[in-house]
C-alpha cells in the first residue's frame, strides 16, 4: 500500500526552468524537490510529468509511490498564510 499524501497526477508538471512542481491553484505553484513556492503563470508551464521525473523524485525521497493518475508525495512545507494583524 502506498504512503504519502495522495494528489492528482494532473497537477504535477514540469515548468519550462525545469523544477516539477505541484499546482496550489491561484498563480501558485511549489518545487516538490525544494518546497519553495513560486509564482506561476500559464506561460511557465512547461510539460506533463513523466515516469522518469517522479522516479528521480522518487531517488531523493520526495515522491512515494505513484500510478498513471495519483501522486504519492512525502510531506512539503505548507503555504505561507496571511495573519490578522
Amino acid at each position: 500500500m502506498a504512503t504519502g499524501i495522495p494528489v492528482s497526477r494532473d497537477l504535477v508538471f514540469v515548468l519550462k526552468s525545469g523544477e516539477v512542481v505541484f499546482d496550489w491553484g491561484n498563480n501558485r505553484v511549489q518545487d516538490i524537490l525544494t518546497g519553495d513556492f513560486l509564482p506561476f503563470q500559464e506561460s511557465d508551464y512547461g510539460r506533463s510529468v513523466t515516469d522518469a521525473d517522479l522516479d528521480a523524485l522518487k531517488n531523493n525521497a520526495r515522491v512515494d509511490h505513484y500510478d498513471n493518475r495519483v501522486v504519492f508525495l512525502r510531506p512539503l512545507p505548507e503555504p505561507p498564510r496571511k495573519t490578522i494583524e
